[in-house]
């Protein structure tokens, strides 16, 4: 029986399916904490390696160091950990990718790269992560996660995405807000008002759709909540419901689970999408009926990527499903 991978997208590049919460890092002792309970509750999440406000003053490359040794250690059992750099501004930017590629490429899950002006910017750094990757005789492409929080990223959003190694486009909604000059007010920056405010709004509805037109994964900025947790998962639920978003950031290790609770997708979907796709793959992928309506092709896509990204996540599939398509 032929696989959905192979039928239904055909020369296609495949959308990543990367798990639904980004968790964040800075110092040592949090990053070995996060990588602790990475270990205990699964892969739901992925870490970043903050290099940009998490190293001391004048110790950037010693912290750089640090996240590369972290890369490579036997903590990182999933291999699901990655780092952000300084952005381009910064002088230590060049030092973070030779450091941390150089030493931790083959086992680095991707770079983020902050406060980038526009797509040139992204093009510069990019050069400079593949000189550093064929120097340390890798041949791989390292992912690239993108900040966009100026005017100048929003602008070029579309043309940031559109670049091969962009995995995905990630909003930053403290630095966008700042960068309006008090015409947005802070209550911008926490619920209701990131959500309800226009400015912002087109914002994040701008980044959506450039990231899944080019099948790049949008991920949705920080809640600035800590101990609500039903107030961390409403925010992550409008971020994905109301505004496309299929990852999210966590700053905090209690906003993790109900993030991740709530950008997954609902599970009677994804025992309908199973059932369906079961019938499709024993008639060879023709069309079909499933409780009275009619499936082909187009829907098989859907409800292949909805599989896919609930497996992703982290979430538990049918076994049926996972024996036929994930064995």
């Amino acid at each position: 029986m032929r696989h959905p991978s192979q039928v239904l997208f055909a020369g296609e590049k495949p959308f990543p399916m990367l798990p639904a919460v980004d968790h964040y890092a800075g110092s040592e002792k949090l990053i070995g904490k996060a990588l602790q309970l990475q270990r205990e509750i699964g892969p739901i999440f992925d870490l970043t390696c903050d290099c940009e406000d998490g190293a001391v003053a004048g110790a950037d490359g010693e912290h750089a160091e640090m996240v590369a040794r972290v890369i490579m250690s036997e903590d990182n059992r999933h291999g699901r950990v990655g780092a952000r750099i300084h952005d381009i501004r910064h002088p230590a930017w060049q030092q973070d990718i030779e450091i941390i590629v150089g030493a931790a490429g083959r086992r680095l899950a991707f770079l983020t790269l902050p406060k980038v002006g526009g797509v040139e910017d992204v093009r510069e750094q990019l050069r400079v992560v593949q000189r550093v990757t064929a120097a340390a005789g890798l041949e791989r492409t390292i992912p690239l996660h993108v900040l966009i929080e100026t005017h100048a990223a929003l602008r070029e959003a579309w043309q940031i995405a559109a670049l091969p190694a962009v995995e995905s486009l990630d909003f930053g909604l403290m630095d966008f807000v700042s960068a309006h000059h008090g015409a947005i007010p802070g209550s911008a920056m926490k619920s209701p008002g990131q959500f309800d405010h226009p400015l912002v709004a087109r914002a994040k509805c701008e980044i959506a759709t450039a990231a899944l037109a080019n099948g790049v994964v949008p991920s949705h900025n920080v809640t600035t909540e800590l101990r609500d947790l039903d107030l961390i998962h409403q925010d992550a639920l409008r971020a994905r419901t109301e505004f496309g978003y299929l990852r999210m950031w966590s700053i905090h290790p209690n906003q993790i689970v109900p993030i991740f609770e709530a950008m997954c997708p609902d599970f009677s979907e994804v025992e309908e999408a199973a059932a369906i796709l079961a019938a499709a793959q024993d008639c060879d992928w023709g069309p079909i009926q499933h409780h009275g309506r009619l499936h082909d092709r187009a829907s098989y896509r859907y409800y292949w990527e909805l599989l896919a990204r609930a497996r992703a996540t982290g979430m538990q599939l049918p076994e049926a499903a996972r024996q036929r398509f994930f064995a």
